[in-house]
């Protein structure tokens, strides 16, 4: 991409009422526009940072099995009634509205209902099971709080996994695996060495839930947790002395922390089986409910933190396996034809080599390209000047840790 064609600006200052860091870099670094509290657009280098998140997520679910569907956002209250959760006293956070017909309709805060209806049409034997499904899909929260950017927000993405298993035991099995993939999708997207395995409560669903909590000052929840062994308890749950039986810590070796949640697994039982009849038959004949679990990670929640976490005073940093693009190629022409032409070529080997390449070719001063790539935080910056052409070095910036490295075209388009 050619930044003299891209059509967001970076900026100095952040709006005045945004108080989250990653949405003012996010605003600034022109990634995302804010529509309103809890709302955001995520515009072109934010899309592709998304996009990134998504399919790093996408290929462990499939790696797990997981078929991807996507359902509808609009909910028929009819098989929400069902479980009981159409209520606002259950579920307060419901957008809700009515079509002509004076008939309501909601819009989804999660899938657990619709997808088990779906699965009454798909699941009648014991060799239709295991099976499993998720979406990327927008959900619509009705958020009292929605200050923390992208990190919470009234309208977001999600990936939901549901997990279709003939008993307690098969679901163990899958949700183990389903725990292992999660630890790996927050190492593959730079946050593994501060996202713990986390006790929480389990609702109305089971005793305890995990969730995966990343350590950051910006979030919402107070975990303890052990750093040798890598897994955490929530707040909530830390005064139940079951709960460190269940996860084998000692509360003496724990630490207090702020963390944000960044991904959830629930086992949900026969709950929503029960509810809307979703059964089995038996290898003897026998009907029996389908066995559930619910997985989940929210990538505009994962994207905020990365830049909450890997952010400095000159902007973001984002790691390989995000960045919209992997360089960021400065040109430092001015008006020296020689320059821009080495720029150019440079550009289209990268490109032509399969490198994602953000190419500066804008006719401003050194100084403001500098900042620019800063803010924007690409992991690797190529400069051509004079000197380049000149002596055939280029200077390559790692954007993490600033060291310069001198490279020629050639040991570039071979890394």
């Amino acid at each position: 991409m050619r930044q003299s064609t891209l059509f967001t600006k970076t900026r100095r200052e952040a709006p005045s009422d945004e108080v989250s860091r990653n949405a003012q870099l996010l605003i600034r670094a022109g990634f995302v526009h804010k529509e309103m509290a809890g709302v955001y657009d995520y515009l072109p280098l934010g899309h592709r940072t998304l996009q990134k998140i998504i399919q790093v997520i996408r290929e462990e679910m499939n790696e797990l099995g997981a078929h991807e569907l996507f359902l509808t956002a609009l909910q028929d209250p009819m098989v929400w009634q069902k479980s009981g959760r159409w209520s606002d006293d259950v579920i307060d956070v419901w957008f809700k509205t009515k079509l002509q017909n004076e008939s309501e309709i909601g819009l989804a805060t999660t899938h657990e209902e619709p997808l088990t209806n779906v699965m009454r049409d798909h699941i009648n034997s014991y060799k239709d099971l295991p099976c499993s499904a998720y979406q990327f899909q927008t959900k619509f929260r009705n958020e009292l709080r929605a200050k923390s950017g992208i990190m919470r927000g009234r309208e977001f993405v999600m990936k939901d996994l549901y997990s279709f298993c003939k008993d307690k035991e098969e679901h163990d099995a899958f949700y183990a695996k389903a725990a292992e993939a999660y630890k790996t999708i927050f190492v593959r997207l730079g946050i593994g060495d501060k996202t713990y395995f986390t006790y929480a409560s389990g609702g109305s669903f089971s005793k305890y839930s995990h969730e995966f909590q990343t350590v950051c000052d910006a979030g919402e929840d107070t975990i303890y947790i052990d750093e040798a062994k890598g897994i955490a308890v929530n707040e909530e749950v830390y005064n139940d002395p079951e709960v460190f039986v269940a996860s084998g810590l000692d509360k003496e070796s724990l630490v207090q922390v702020k963390a944000a949640e960044v991904g959830n697994i629930f086992t949900l039982g026969e709950k929503f089986s029960d509810a809307l009849s979703l059964t089995y038959t038996t290898a003897e004949g026998n009907s029996q409910n389908v066995f559930m679990g619910s997985y989940g990670i929210g990538p505009g929640r994962v994207m905020g933190t990365i830049v909450e976490l890997l952010s400095d005073e000159k902007g973001i940093v984002w790691p390989e396996s995000v960045a919209p693009f992997r360089y960021h190629l400065v040109s430092l022409a001015g008006n020296d034809s020689a320059v821009s032409e080495y720029a150019d070529s440079l550009y289209e080997a990268l490109t032509k080599a399969g490198q994602e390449t953000l190419y500066d070719d804008r006719d401003l001063r050194a100084g403001e390209k500098f900042a620019d790539s800063d803010l924007m935080g690409m992991p690797w910056r190529i400069v051509v000047g004079k000197n380049a052409v000149a002596s055939g070095e280029l200077e390559l910036v790692n954007r993490a840790t600033g060291e310069v490295t001198k490279i020629t075209r050639e040991e570039l388009l071979a890394r």
